[in-house]
């Protein structure tokens, strides 16, 4: 059975409303997709059967697992390599060098989701930049708790570990578990996970030097995403810089960003 227009359009809205996320009006092949993995801890025979219930309950644990499923979880070590070239060869050293009377550095990978990116730039302090009496704070969120507890175990398959992965950190930072492998522990405690939801106030969210925030912007509006970056400045250190996906910029939403160009990536930060 297909989705009848009428649950698309609440499922839409819930999304909406919980993450600010826009789904696009074409896309009922991925809710197809997405839920079909519920239906059986919900006792549902179809996606539109689950689609109803939702619409005649009281909001609850099955709407936040719906949202869950309906938020985009794709990421993998390293993902796209340039940027975490840039942070390795100028952007730790300029932020070291700009930091180094209290010799602390804070990074925050927005919207984590199963852990990959906070992971590599966890690695990739460890690689470079462990220097005795320096302290690397890793903030990673996400909106989903399901996620956020599989990034805690950062446990991955044989596949996620192909993707981007240097061959020299897998038995460096990794133990072989059957036919998964588990971060080293050393690593997996630089990094804390909290639940955040990027459309509302980011009252926890303390001063960061690097942030994170790929692929995240072009899944909401253009409203949604002025707040959002207007949120980064108050977040982001003087000096410090926020990473975008390839497909996303700060024109013509917040100028009060400068895009800061390198060889093979850029990057922004806060004009003044």
């Amino acid at each position: 059975m297909s989705i009848a227009a009428v649950e698309f359009d609440y499922l839409r809205k819930l999304v909406k409303d919980f993450s600010a996320i826009d789904i696009d009006p074409d896309k009922e092949y991925l809710a197809e997709l997405r839920l079909t993995r519920l239906l059986k801890d919900e006792g549902c025979e179809s996606v539109q059967q689950l689609l109803e219930k939702l619409r005649t309950r009281a909001v609850g644990g099955m709407h936040h697992k719906v949202v869950d499923a309906m938020t985009n979880n794709e990421t993998w070590f390293f993902r796209d390599f340039h940027p975490f070239e840039v942070l390795r060869e100028v952007i730790i050293p300029e932020m070291m060098a700009k930091r180094a009377a209290e010799r602390s550095l804070t990074f925050w990978s927005a919207a984590c989701s199963s852990g990959q990116e906070p992971y590599s730039i966890a690695m990739l302090l460890r690689e470079n930049f462990f220097v005795p009496g320096w302290k690397f704070s890793i903030k990673a969120t996400d909106i989903s708790t399901v996620i956020l507890d599989r990034a805690r175990q950062a446990t991955y398959s044989q596949m996620e570990m192909n993707r981007g992965l240097p061959a020299s950190h897998l038995g460096k930072y990794f133990i072989k578990n059957g036919l998964q492998w588990t971060l080293k522990p050393e690593v997996r405690q630089m990094v804390e996970f909290e639940p955040a939801n990027l459309a509302l106030p980011w009252t926890k969210t303390p001063a960061t030097d690097v942030v994170f925030l790929r692929n995240v912007l072009i899944y909401f509006d253009i409203e949604s995403r002025r707040q959002i970056l207007a949120q980064v400045r108050r977040v982001l250190r003087p000096g410090g810089y926020l990473f975008l996906g390839g497909a996303e910029t700060t024109m013509n939403i917040d100028n009060n960003f400068e895009r800061v160009r390198f060889e093979k990536c850029a990057c922004y930060r806060v004009k003044g």
